[in-house]
């Protein structure tokens, strides 16, 4: 299985994920152009793509999804929610290429398995996801307001993770944004801080685990750099040899992610 993070954080989010039979990708939240630029610059073809997969309806995730699947026809897969929020973002998809899931529910793609988790949200039925071809897995949560047993158990132990590290709280605090804002932020529908980011990966990192992407940064309140060395600390002092055991990525709102290839330990 490879991957890569699109692009990532407030602006627009989107990942693709390939293996030798099929691809899929997460999330449409900038304009086609950008994906499709994207894709060419890992060397992937968008014509391999087999379906798009939807977290939630907020529109830095949905912003592309209807062009995405004009274009290229694909088949979009979301939650009985989601397609009732992403509506008035997507514009007119096929009825043919509406797809509807829910939890606990696994979809399969050629030799690509997908398992659906719930996640704590301001939106309406919002999910992450667990990739799996044979006895790897990349797990992918972001959009978290705090980190539920049920996900814990979701996606630990996988070999790659694409994991939320939005904001510096600090940073937030003193930051721009309305009270009401940073309210929603800091809440249990919000985002994942740097500290909560750090703390749930010592949690879910095992023997296996080998590469974890830090994602949905915000460009307000916190810095690549600021993300790194907190989660880095955090996981130094739980005993983890990071660059060693596990390497950090940063993700980017404006390029993608090299094209990262998963393999079992």
């Amino acid at each position: 299985m490879r991957f890569s993070v699109l692009a990532s954080g407030s602006t627009g989010n989107a990942i693709y994920v390939e293996t030798e039979e099929t691809a899929v990708l997460i999330d449409a939240g900038v304009s086609g152009k950008q994906i499709t630029n994207a894709l060419a610059e890992i060397g992937a073809d968008a014509k391999k793509i087999s379906a798009l997969l939807v977290t939630h309806e907020h529109s830095d995730h949905v912003r592309g999804v209807g062009v995405m699947s004009r274009k290229q026809d694909l088949d979009v897969y979301a939650t009985s929610g989601t397609w009732e929020g992403m509506e008035k973002y997507v514009g007119d998809i096929n009825v043919e290429k509406q797809h509807t899931f829910t939890v606990g529910e696994s979809l399969c793609f050629g030799d690509l398995k997908i398992e659906p988790f719930p996640i704590s949200h301001d939106a309406r039925e919002p999910v992450g996801f667990c990739f799996y071809q044979g006895e790897t897995k990349l797990a992918l949560a972001t959009d978290l307001g705090y980190v539920s047993t049920r996900v814990r158990d979701a996606i630990a132990g996988a070999d790659a993770f694409i994991f939320e590290s939005n904001h510096d709280v600090e940073m937030l605090r003193i930051g721009p944004h309305p009270w009401t804002v940073k309210k929603r932020i800091l809440g249990d529908k919000g985002h994942l801080s740097n500290e909560t980011a750090g703390d749930t990966l010592t949690e879910v990192l095992s023997g296996n685990s080998q590469d974890v992407y830090l994602a949905h940064l915000s460009p307000d309140n916190n810095m690549p750099e600021i993300a790194e060395i907190t989660v880095r600390g955090i996981l130094t002092e739980n005993g983890f040899n990071v660059g060693q055991d596990v390497v950090l990525h940063d993700t980017y709102r404006d390029k993608p992610t090299p094209m990262q290839t998963i393999k079992r330990m």
